[in-house]
């Protein structure tokens, strides 16, 4: 093997990589911005309120994520109100697209998995913010949505991993991400195995941080709500 192209490639690759945790970070921020307010919809017992969120979820959870890029980047330019809209300088941009279509699909899975955090919820809390008087709001506020993102982080811990892989396909739309690096250094120097081994050692690394992040936070907030 030689790995000495690599590491001449070594700039690219880390280019790459602060695209990638980029992408990453923007499309967590984004789709847990609206999972959260979604989530508590979810839970209602309302049909016209639940119901569209329970489809949107359905859907976007139902289709694959590359599909969704690719509906989004290259689908919705075939039609001239998009192209003539204000909405046209963005949706022609391959970095917002990419972004979009990975905050709708983590939104969609995130909404789920804090759904079910609040479904999940011992039911003597919820009985005690009733017996403190609680409207439902600062119940909501100061209760159950506290509890709830507590108790979802094992499993939004791993759909933000899945998320960080998920982002490789921004290089089918033209992004310079980890995964584009690797791809460029490949048709330079027709080295696949090293060029390919050396972005999945730096998703390893990202990965191995995403993790021993999630598990310090768990042991603050969540292993505190745990049975002794």
């Amino acid at each position: 093997m030689n790995f000495a192209p690599i590491i001449e490639a070594l700039p690219k690759y880390l280019s790459g990589a602060v695209t990638t945790v980029e992408l990453l970070a923007i499309s967590l921020a984004f789709g847990l911005l609206f999972a959260i307010p979604l989530a508590v919809l979810r839970t209602l017992h309302n049909p016209w309120l639940s119901r569209p969120v329970a489809l949107f979820t359905y859907v976007f959870r139902g289709t694959p994520l590359l599909v969704q890029l690719f509906l989004i980047y290259y689908g919705l330019a075939q039609f001239e109100l998009v192209r003539d809209s204000w909405l046209w300088p963005w949706l022609q941009s391959a970095w917002f697209c990419a972004c979009l279509s990975f905050a709708i699909n983590t939104c969609a899975y995130t909404v789920e998995i804090i759904a079910g955090a609040i479904r999940a919820l011992p039911a003597g809390e919820i009985e005690a913010a009733k017996a403190l008087g609680m409207s439902r709001s600062v119940m909501f506020r100061r209760i159950i949505l506290p509890s709830a993102l507590r108790r979802s982080l094992p499993a939004y811990g791993n759909e933000v991993i899945f998320m960080l892989h998920g982002t490789s396909l921004a290089s089918v739309v033209t992004l310079l991400d980890l995964t584009s690096a690797a791809r460029q250094t490949y048709s330079t120097h027709y080295l696949p195995f090293e060029a390919f081994i050396m972005a999945a050692l730096m998703y390893f690394v990202m990965t191995s941080a995403l993790v021993g992040l999630f598990h310090a936070a768990e042991a603050r907030w969540l292993k505190p709500l745990l049975p002794r």
